[in-house]
C-alpha cells in the first residue's frame, strides 16, 4: 500500500499580506526583504536561483524590466534553464523599489546609461552592505574524489527565519 504524499502548506493570501506589511517595517533593507517575497510568491522560484539572479537576467538593456525572466541552467535546481514570469504589479513595483535603492546607494553601479547604470553581471539581490550573498558549500567524499557541492544561501534562510519569528510574535 502506498503511503499518502503531503503537500506542502502555502500562505493564505491574509497571511501573505501580513508578511508583507511585516517586512515593510523591520529590518535592515525593506525594499529589498519586500522585493524577496514577492518575487519568490508570484514566480515559484527558488531562494537560490534567485539570490544568482544577475541584473541582466532581470533588466533589458533599455532598462525595462523583463516580463519574462530567462533563467540560465548554471543557477536553476537539476541545471534545467527555464522562464519565470514577473506579471503581478506588486511584484513589479517591489522590484522597482529596491532598483531604487540600489541606485540610491551606488551599489553595483557603472558609468554606461545602458540597465539603468546598474552592472549588468552584478547579483540583483545584495546584502545590507551591498555585497553578493554566499552560497554554503559543503564537500563530499566521493568514489572519484572530493567534490564541492552548492547549497542554499545562508543569509536567506536567516532573512526567512527572522521574517517568520517577527510574524508569530
Amino acid at each position: 500500500m502506498a503511503t499518502p504524499s503531503r503537500q506542502a502548506t502555502s500562505l493564505r493570501p491574509g497571511q501573505f499580506r501580513h508578511l508583507i506589511r511585516v517586512a515593510g517595517v523591520t529590518g535592515r533593507m525593506p525594499q529589498r526583504d519586500q522585493m524577496l517575497l514577492w518575487i519568490t510568491h508570484t514566480t515559484g522560484i527558488r531562494v537560490t536561483e534567485l539570490a544568482q539572479l544577475r541584473i541582466d537576467d532581470v533588466l533589458l538593456p533599455s532598462g525595462a524590466i523583463r516580463a519574462e525572466p530567462y533563467l540560465r541552467a548554471k543557477i536553476t535546481k537539476g541545471c534545467k534553464a527555464r522562464n519565470i514570469h514577473f506579471t503581478h504589479p506588486k511584484c513589479v513595483q517591489a522590484i522597482e523599489a529596491w532598483l531604487e535603492v540600489r541606485l540610491l546607494r551606488q551599489w553595483g553601479c557603472s558609468q554606461e546609461t545602458s540597465y539603468r547604470g546598474f552592472f549588468p553581471h552584478s547579483k540583483l539581490v545584495l546584502t545590507h552592505k551591498g555585497q553578493s550573498f554566499e552560497l554554503a558549500i559543503k564537500k563530499r567524499l566521493l568514489d572519484t574524489g572530493p567534490k564541492d557541492i552548492r547549497l542554499a544561501i545562508r543569509s536567506s534562510r536567516h532573512l526567512a527565519a527572522c521574517i517568520d519569528k517577527r510574524v508569530s510574535s
